[in-house]
């Protein structure tokens, strides 16, 4: 039996790291995963409990699969909790496939950095057992050192999801800010034809009374003696 343990510090909040986990695959960096298929998730108590289906891809040398008398995709049962009061996330996965010869139990812990906020702290463990096949030391090792290399590529995915995830914000910050100049130029059209006509019609109103008004005054003023015909 082996037993794995590795620490790693996200320079990112928990949040978003927790938010990175969750859209963690598929990913281009680390991609012994194939998918992952949703079982069941609900919320009881303010925690999200997931459990998820993780089809995976060992990629161990070839003459190894015949000892396990397995081939193709591996699968794995993985459960998750989220609880955003004490601000941790837990993943706990185990194998589904090869339980005959392999064991491998994995737990992963997200927690804030009691040192700085801003931060996030991964401690991830794995223990591996084998029996059943011959030189189940080397073997342990060998599954070891993978899971080892994969863990790497699960945290450089993860900053490549991080990365993405503020890109995706920053390209709807950029669409909501073009959106609200869009409006403002079309208010702003809007309220200079308002304008425009209300100051025509308020011309041609003043006009119009103004040639009333002259009327008016045409008739009420007394003619001229000098306008009055003589008998």
């Amino acid at each position: 039996m082996k037993i794995w343990t590795s620490y790693h510090t996200f320079e990112h909040p928990w949040e978003t790291v927790v938010k990175a986990a969750s859209r963690k695959y598929p990913n281009p960096v680390n991609t012994c995963v194939l998918g992952t298929d949703v079982i069941d998730r609900r919320v009881k108590d303010g925690v999200l409990f997931s459990h998820r289906l993780v089809t995976t891809e060992w990629r161990l040398p070839g003459w190894i699969a015949p000892l396990f008398g397995h081939r193709g995709p591996c699968y794995a049962s993985e459960w998750s909790e989220i609880n955003p009061t004490s601000r941790e996330m837990v993943v706990k996965t185990v194998n589904v496939s090869l339980g005959k010869h392999v064991s491998v139990g994995e737990e992963v812990r997200y927690m804030p950095d009691p040192e700085d906020s801003q931060k996030t702290l991964l401690k991830q463990q794995a223990i591996i057992s084998i029996s059943g096949v011959p030189l189940i030391d080397y073997m342990e090792r060998l599954l070891t050192n993978t899971i080892e290399q994969n863990a790497k590529k699960g945290r450089l995915a993860m900053e490549w999801v991080i990365e993405k995830i503020h890109g995706d914000m920053k390209d709807i910050a950029s669409t909501a800010a073009k959106s609200t100049d869009d409006l403002l130029n079309q208010t702003r059209r809007q309220i200079d034809d308002i304008t425009h006509i209300t100051k025509k019609g308020m011309d041609d109103f003043q006009n119009v009374a103004k040639q009333s008004l002259d009327g008016i005054q045409n008739l009420t003023v007394p003619p001229s003696p000098q306008s009055i015909p003589k008998l």
